[in-house]
This record gives structure tokens, sequence and C-alpha cells, in this order.
């Protein structure tokens, strides 16, 4: 069978990754954004605004940005960094047992002009997505290529889709069980590495390595309603529980950091 298809999505050109089991994964090119999972069983796992852009004229709004090498506007470049907004490539796929897979990468000479100036920094970031049975799996690698280290942050920024997002309960992340009946925007750092999301629909299983923090994240209604990318209701359909590196890491010439993330 094929692993890896060629679609669009919009606007924007995008690849399909396909399990022997039925399981598959769609990755726009532009951002390596993962926009839509469903597993074995024809169910989407991740949230998708009806109103986000599909064109390459601003970040997608739903599945999974890559957040690199800032997150939010916690430094002097641009918000969430340039890797979400970025044009990367296709550079393998294939199976391994019974998952498919595919890889994206993203260099210093990818990136146009002013962003490359911005942040000159001979660096290869590689997004490798697999998927199978109901599982979901990422793993983002940064490789420093040049002479001088370089300080970065990184996140997986997760919208996984829910029937209601006021019913959904979080364990794992913090001491307490988490809820949402508002706007929340929380920064938890040190987590175990291992959450659970349960709702009506059943329980996903969240792991991640390498990520030393994690985010929950919702707008509410306020907030949503002042969103130009986003339907007034839609807050209700999703929450953002991502997987973070948030305090900057200094990344040596030649070395490599690897972050994971795993839902099932």
């Amino acid at each position: 069978m094929t692993i890896a298809t060629h679609t669009n999505v919009g606007q924007l050109p995008a690849i399909r990754i396909q399990a022997p089991d039925g399981a598959e994964a769609t990755v726009t090119l532009y951002g390596a954004h993962v926009v839509s999972m469903k597993g074995a069983d024809g169910q989407e796992r991740l949230f998708l605004s009806a109103k986000s852009a599909l064109d390459g004229r601003k970040a997608i709004r739903g599945g999974v940005p890559v957040i690199f090498p800032q997150f939010a506007e916690r430094g002097a470049g641009m918000r969430h960094g340039f890797a979400r907004v970025s044009t990367w490539r296709l550079e393998d796929s294939g199976l391994e047992g019974d998952a498919a897979w595919a890889e994206f990468g993203l260099a210093l000479g990818d990136l146009p002009p002013s962003m490359a100036d911005a942040w000159p920094h001979q660096f290869m970031l590689a997004l490798r997505v697999t998927v199978r049975a109901n599982e979901l799996a990422m793993a983002l690698t940064v490789r420093n290529l040049g002479a001088a280290p370089f300080p970065f942050c990184a996140a997986l920024h997760t919208y996984l889709l829910v029937p209601d997002v006021c019913e959904a309960r979080i364990e794992g992340i913090s001491s307490d069980e988490i809820s949402i009946i508002d706007k929340l925007d929380a920064v938890y750092p040190h987590v175990a590495g291992r959450a659970l999301l349960s709702t009506s629909a059943g329980t996903r299983v969240m792991e991640q390595g390498g990520f030393l923090d994690a985010v929950v994240w919702n707008p509410g209604a306020v907030d949503a309603a002042a969103l130009a990318d986003m339907e007034k209701d839609e807050y209700k359909r999703f929450v953002c529980i991502e997987p973070a590196l948030l305090d900057p890491h200094m990344l040596e010439p030649g070395k490599v950091w690897r972050g994971t993330y795993r839902l099932s």
C-alpha cells in the first residue's frame, strides 16, 4: 500500500499518512502541521477551526502547530516562532511494524530572508509523525549545525477534539484534577510525562518525553469571540494540552535535542 500520498488542505499542499489498519493523519507542508488524525475506528481526534486560514497567509488554527524557537511572546522574535508559518519538506516515509510514518524537515536555508536574518543559526528541524490503531505519535528533533550554541524553546500545541470542554477532566499534569469552566491559560512546569484526558467520549492517554513542561489552554467564550479565525462557539469543542519546553534550552554545536508526544 501507499504510505504517504500528496493531497491538499484548502490551498495548502499536504501529505496523508495511512497505516494498514486504516488510521491516518494529514500534515500540511506549511508548518509541518498535523491538521487531522483519524484512528482505525474512523473517528477524528483533532480540532480544526472552520474559519482557519488554509492559504499560507497566517498560522493554522487547530491541529498541532509546531512552536519553535520561541513560545508565545517569551522573546524578541515572532510570536510562537517561525516553524509553524514556514514551508517544510517531506523527507521520507515508511512502515514500522503496523505503524505508518512520515518525516518532515526544515533548515535555515528553507526560510525567507526576513526570517533567516532574524534568527541566523544553522539548524535542522525534523518532525516525524506516526499513526496506527487509535494512536498518534510525534517526535520533534532539533540539530545545531553551526559553530556556536543557540537557545530555543519548543512545543507541540495540540488541539484535542472533545464533545464539550466543560465536561473535560485532566489528570496527571498537576497535583489536582484540571477542569475548564471558562478561559484557561495555565503553564505547568516539570510535569511527570503522562496525563489523562477524560470526556464522555472516553479517556485519552498523553505521554511526553524531552518536553519538561505542559500548557493547558482554552480561550473561553469572550476571547474566542475576539478571534477572527474561530467560530463563536468552537471553543467548546477543544482543549489544548501541549508538551512544551518553556525555559530556553541551550543547544551546543553538533548536539541534538529530541522531544516526543504520544496520544492514544
